[in-house]
């Protein structure tokens, strides 16, 4: 095995991607003194020298940062779980900024002064409304926090689609008392989360999430977990989204640009205040 010169070996060390690249089998030692020397004559940094010069790619770049930081993401094409969680696939998109300064709201607003509970609801835009309780799950969850998803949208369920789980029990099947929070599913990709899918379809949503029991598993979730997230139903389609807000309290208005209407917005937000929902904000977010 050929050994890099002691120099350059400092160096490197000192500059831990290129400590993190050889490590990984990135790169190998000559690539890395090339590399070196075309980051002195530029001044640049050693990751974009290593991509000038054809050796490793973004990604490569991404991954080795991630392990640094200890900020896990997932690779495309190494994971069943949907290239549409923009946080899990690419933590260094301005799009996962905007999720973590989202992040950084919520934990100031709400979190900090002891709340557990988020829902996000939407007028009419409940498919952006659940890949953006996904994303902002996701980035929770690799800062650390012990986050659950909630997937409350009983009409028209997607999370477990997003995140490749099973949907055989879940919320609805806990409202029956077909089953227990064991439903809870962790999501061995990331650092710490887990979810609670829809579950069985049922034909009554609006009266199962009208139950007392729901209110006691609101209850005892925020018990159990630093952040439970909740996605909902459209506003415009049922009350079902009130009826969530009105037990989780602290509520996200989503809205679709160029697609929710303004009228749309102000109804949703006069139908989550009639709900005793404290509306932390509204989110405009805008599908790829």
């Amino acid at each position: 095995m050929n050994a890099i010169p002691d120099p350059i070996a400092n160096e490197v060390i000192k500059g831990n991607i290129g400590q993190q690249l050889l490590v990984n089998g990135k790169i190998n030692a000559q690539q890395a003194e090339k590399i070196l020397r075309l980051q002195k004559e530029t001044g640049g940094r050693f990751g974009e020298a290593a991509i000038k010069l054809g050796f490793v790619t973004e990604n490569d770049i991404q991954d080795v940062l991630a392990q640094q930081f200890e900020y896990a993401y997932l690779v495309a094409g190494q994971s069943a779980v949907d290239q549409k969680l923009v946080a899990a696939y690419s933590p260094f998109d301005s799009r996962v900024e905007a999720l973590r300064s989202l992040r950084s709201q919520i934990l100031l607003r709400w979190v900090e002064g002891g709340n557990k509970s988020v829902a996000l609801a939407s007028y009419d835009a409940d498919n952006t409304c659940d890949i953006l309780a996904a994303n902002l799950a996701i980035v929770f969850s690799q800062l650390g926090e012990h986050t659950l998803l909630v997937d409350a949208n009983l009409r028209n369920a997607v999370q477990h689609q997003l995140f490749a789980v099973e949907n055989r029990k879940g919320l609805s099947d806990v409202l029956v008392g077909r089953s227990g929070l064991e439903a809870v599913q962790r999501i061995s990709e990331f650092r710490d989360l887990s979810i609670l899918t829809a579950g069985t379809t049922a034909p009554n949503p609006q009266e199962l999430l009208s139950r007392d029991v729901f209110s006691n598993i609101v209850a005892e979730l925020a018990q159990a977990y630093d952040v439970v997230i909740y996605c909902t139903s459209a506003l415009k389609d049922a009350a079902d989204a009130q009826l969530v807000a009105s037990r989780v309290k602290g509520t996200i208005l989503v809205a679709s640009r160029n697609q929710t209407p303004a009228k749309g917005l102000e109804s949703a937000k006069l139908q989550l205040q009639s709900a005793s929902a404290t509306l932390l904000g509204c989110v405009l977010s805008q599908e790829e």
